[in-house]
């Protein structure tokens, strides 16, 4: 796995022995399990869709189970799309809706319409139950789907979409998962959407992030390097905005680390 390239914008470039690389190691994971095969949530992102063709590859289809779990907000599209994408692969494809769930959850605690975060957190742990109860059931992997950037920014739900048993393209910026989707022929509808976790209608995740992936991936990789003033000269992008993301990293620290101990 060490075909980088370095290029221009400060990202590394990947080839398509950094994709094999992640095929072996998917492999070697659940074959040293003793599992019999992997767990996706299949959302209609990008992420999803590459961890599942990376599986596939690795595995089988016969061994990946993918799980569609739309909520009130998931847009109509989704089902269609990841639909099409799992019988493409010939994947085990199963639709559980989490509204009820979420609605359970909501009540209990006494959120309202309003708590959109609140709600959105809750979906996302109600999509981790499932996974690692089919998982378990099935004696599968779940696999999780979260990118560099989500990670170092602590865009994902602690105990939801961050819980996962392996997860494959942590070290890949957001911009890398887009070029390792084009060399696993991943299709276009994936790579282009725009971003979102789906929590409340409308939602993206560069909206609420205040910034395009590509800035931001090119602010990430010069954190540990660089200064703010520096950074901010050779992307472009303000040096109060870098100053803000350095921040978020720091703060979000606790989401990537194990639970404190004495």
């Amino acid at each position: 796995m060490s075909s980088y390239r370095d290029v221009m914008d400060g990202i590394p470039s990947i080839d398509g022995g950094y994709a094999d690389g992640l095929i072996e190691f998917i492999r070697d994971t659940v074959r040293g399990s003793g599992c019999n095969g992997v767990v996706i949530g299949l959302s209609g992102g990008i992420d999803s869709a590459v961890v599942t063709k990376l599986a596939v590859d690795a595995l089988g289809a016969e061994n990946v189970i993918n799980v569609f779990m739309p909520s009130s907000t998931t847009p109509k599209d989704d089902h269609r799309c990841t639909s099409e994408f799992s019988s493409s692969l010939g994947t085990d494809y199963r639709v559980i809706g989490i509204s009820p769930m979420v609605d359970a959850f909501s009540s209990a605690l006494g959120l309202d319409d309003g708590d959109r975060l609140e709600k959105g957190n809750i979906s996302a742990r109600c999509r981790m139950i499932i996974l690692f109860d089919i998982a378990k059931r099935t004696n599968h992997l779940v696999l999780g789907t979260s990118n560099r950037s989500e990670m170092m920014m602590g865009y994902f739900t602690k105990f939801g979409d961050g819980a996962c048993d392996v997860v494959p393209i942590v070290n890949l910026y957001k911009t890398q998962v887009r070029e390792l989707a084009r060399i696993i022929g991943i299709p276009e509808d994936f790579i282009t959407k725009a971003p979102s976790a789906g929590l409340w209608d409308g939602q993206t995740d560069e909206d609420e992030m205040g910034i395009l992936y590509k800035d931001l991936d090119n602010v990430l990789s010069r954190l540990d390097s660089m200064g703010d003033a520096k950074i901010s000269e050779i992307t472009g992008v303000s040096l109060e905005k870098v100053s803000e993301i350095r921040e978020k990293v720091r703060k979000t620290a606790h989401k990537r680390e194990p639970a404190i101990s004495p």
